[in-house]
């Protein structure tokens, strides 16, 4: 018996040790932020547009077709860092890329889009957040791309770089 009693203390090591070791080892990114729309229908919305105020954006714009949904701001500094990004996609004719403007103000969005270019095909205003919450955004910039069957295949929180823009040009090419 008293044998037993020295390993118990050694074998509860060894086992929190492994744990550890596997949740070390194994691919996982702590800033992923999983979605409950991955797979799934993306949310419905209506809301007016940033340029042309007679206009309403909403999930009829994202059908039949892929589609880049990017929520951004204009004082949002990695909105900003991820722009150059943002052109790059809309260089691709294959992809429809609709910006969500999240609590702005309307007339710094507008100067912010037409300094930097505007790369997307339609702008919806987001002021007051419910859009954002109603898809999950966690923080902006935040990034989903959209089958043509209207099913989230990719979300990404935080700012496009280069990496990430080499992932969703993958991804485009693989939901062709």
């Amino acid at each position: 018996m008293r044998n037993k009693i020295p390993k118990l203390p050694l074998i509860f090591f060894l086992i929190v040790l492994s744990v550890f070791l596997y949740l070390l080892l194994i691919e996982r990114n702590p800033s992923d932020v999983p979605s409950a729309f991955l797979n799934k229908n993306f949310p419905k919305f209506e809301t007016k547009s940033l340029f042309d105020k007679e206009k309403v954006i909403s999930q009829n714009n994202l059908k039949d077709r892929i589609v880049l949904v990017n929520f951004f701001a204009s004082w949002c500094k990695p909105c900003r860092d991820e722009h150059i990004y943002i052109k790059k996609i809309s260089d691709n004719e294959k992809i429809k890329l609709i910006g969500i403007n999240y609590k702005d103000n309307k007339s710094k969005a507008q100067k912010w889009l037409k300094k930097y270019e505007n790369p997307y095909s339609e702008v919806a205003i987001d002021k007051n957040g419910k859009i954002a919450i109603d898809w999950g955004v966690y923080g902006i910039p935040e990034t989903f791309i959209i089958n043509s069957k209207g099913i989230v295949k990719f979300r990404h929180v935080g700012p496009i770089n280069e990496d990430i823009y080499k992932k969703i040009i993958f991804i485009i090419k693989s939901s062709e």
